[in-house]
Formats: structure tokens, C-alpha cells, sequence
């Protein structure tokens, strides 16, 4: 039932998770890359925080919003999602609101397993 709730045809579908998924890849590139100017750290975050939502939001086109939203806050993988959405946000605090910079580090570290955390809680006995 990929096609639920979606006047999309799964070609569309495929290919805006592909196009997302790639810019979600770019972007986490391309914040490392940014990591090592005078002023990087700001960069780095919101490049790399924008590539994993960009990521996330890939599968949004194979399962639909609402599908993906339901699947994320299931119990089985709620805590995982809490943790990731929070890292996400955590990241970008600590980089405009705190001016913390190894703060900033340590939250896309976290960030890089809370989405790997979260990534696992789709296959069967992963976790």
C-alpha cells in the first residue's frame, strides 16, 4: 500500500525520495566540508541538521506523511524518534541561542546516532 492517501504515482514517489535523499546526503557533505572555516561551525550544523530532516523526509514520499508520522510515534520506535527530533533541535540551540560550539559538536554526534538508532528501529530485530 505504498500508494496510500497520495495522488503521486510511485515513479514520483521513487524519485522525490531519491532527490530528497541525495540533498539530505549533499547537505550533510557539504557542512562537513564548511566545518573547517573561520565561522564553520554555524554552517556545519544547519547544513548537516538540514541534510538528516531532508532524509528523514525522503520517506515521506515512499510512505506518505501521515503513514510516516504514525510509524515514527509507534511505541516501538518512540523514544528513538523523541531522541532524534530533540538532537535536531538541541543542534541548532546550541549553535544560534548558546553560541556553544563544542556543544554544537557533541549535539551532531548525538545527532548522527540518534538517526542511525532511529534508522535501525525499521528492521526486524536490529535494535
Amino acid at each position: 500500500k505504498v500508494l496510500d492517501a497520495s495522488t503521486l504515482s510511485f515513479g514520483t514517489r521513487v524519485r522525490w525520495f531519491a532527490i530528497c535523499f541525495v540533498a539530505g546526503i549533499l547537505c550533510s557533505f557539504l557542512g562537513t566540508a564548511l566545518l573547517w572555516l573561520p565561522k564553520g561551525i554555524k554552517l556545519f550544523a544547519v547544513f548537516y541538521t538540514l541534510g538528516n530532516i531532508a532524509a528523514l523526509a525522503s520517506t515521506c514520499f515512499l510512505m506518505g506523511p501521515v503513514k510516516q508520522l504514525k510509524a515514527m510515534f509507534d511505541p516501538k520506535r518512540l523514544i528513538a524518534t523523541i531522541v532524534m527530533l530533540l538532537c535536531l533541535i538541541l543542534t541548532l540551540c546550541a549553535v544560534f541561542w548558546w553560541n556553544k560550539k563544542g556543544l554544537a559538536m557533541l549535539f551532531c554526534i548525538l545527532q548522527f546516532l540518534a538517526m542511525t538508532w532511529y534508522s535501525l528501529s525499521y528492521i526486524p530485530f536490529a535494535r
